[in-house]
């Protein structure tokens, strides 16, 4: 436990951090748990006031302060992971300090999430954020439910995947609903286009083909704020391909990985 973040850490050798996404905790990388610990020493966070990691009373719900909190519970050096909102925090984490990042991953994450017309850049309509932060004070755990449906849109089994999602959820503390407000509030707002450009760890970039969330238009944007990075597109997943396909998902990340041994 460092500065109230939960943590479990399994296996031996190099070590691979994961971190989850919006309204989850560390239980959604139970898929590939298994095959991760081949390779590694894998440590898995439940984000700051998600899971059982409790948001300190007396710091206020920043990006920057869930960035900084998460960032003292890594290793010294490690391999870092992130989904959804995850892949947004990790993004932060090794642009602050590149020293503690060998190697970046994110899943279906974007530098800014929201779509914005003007500009052409692809991402979850606002709108949609907005009825979630209303909807949250109203009925939020139903309102978490609706967001994992949103996310296997387009999975072939999607049912299946939301499932066995929900079950991980609710094997947990559910986040309080000041955490999930601000963590909406982080994924309308937090942008890192303009910083991607001054990463030089090892970037792989992970999208599913039927993300409803991150549209798989968004990876070739990145691509060119991000020209040194690596995409892969799984095209018969959505939101959580290391859900909806494991295998594939490790097969790609195990390539990665093995190019930086």
């Amino acid at each position: 436990m460092v500065e109230n973040v939960w943590l479990e850490s399994s296996g031996t050798g190099a070590d691979i951090v994961v971190l989850h996404g919006w309204g989850l905790n560390a239980n959604i990388w139970t898929p590939i748990l298994a095959p991760l610990q081949q390779l590694g020493r894998v440590t898995r966070i439940d984000l700051p006031g998600y899971g059982d990691s409790a948001w300190p009373a007396s710091l206020p719900l920043t990006f920057d302060n869930l960035c900084a909190l998460t960032q003292a519970a890594l290793p010294p050096s490690c391999h870092l992971i992130g989904w959804s909102l995850g892949g947004l925090v990790a993004t932060q984490i090794a642009l602050r300090a590149p020293q503690q990042v060998q190697s970046l991953t994110t899943v279906a994450s974007s530098p800014y999430f929201p779509s914005v017309a003007e500009t052409q850049w692809p991402g979850i309509e606002p709108k949609i954020l907005n009825q979630f932060g209303k909807q949250l004070s109203k009925d939020f755990r139903r309102t978490v439910e609706r967001f994992l449906a949103l996310q296997s849109l387009g999975s072939p089994h999607a049912k299946q995947d939301v499932k066995v999602i929900k079950e991980w959820l609710f094997s947990k503390p559910m986040a309080a609903v000041e955490v999930l407000d601000a963590g909406l509030d982080m994924l309308a707002s937090v942008d890192l286009r303009a910083q991607l450009a001054q990463l030089e760890m090892p970037f792989l970039r992970m999208y599913g083909r039927l993300d409803a969330l991150v549209p798989v238009a968004t990876a070739d944007k990145v691509q060119q704020l991000a020209p040194n990075s690596t995409q892969v597109i799984a095209p018969r997943c959505s939101h959580a391909p290391f859900i909806s396909d494991p295998e594939q998902f490790m097969q790609q990340w195990r390539a990665f990985f093995s190019a930086q041994a």
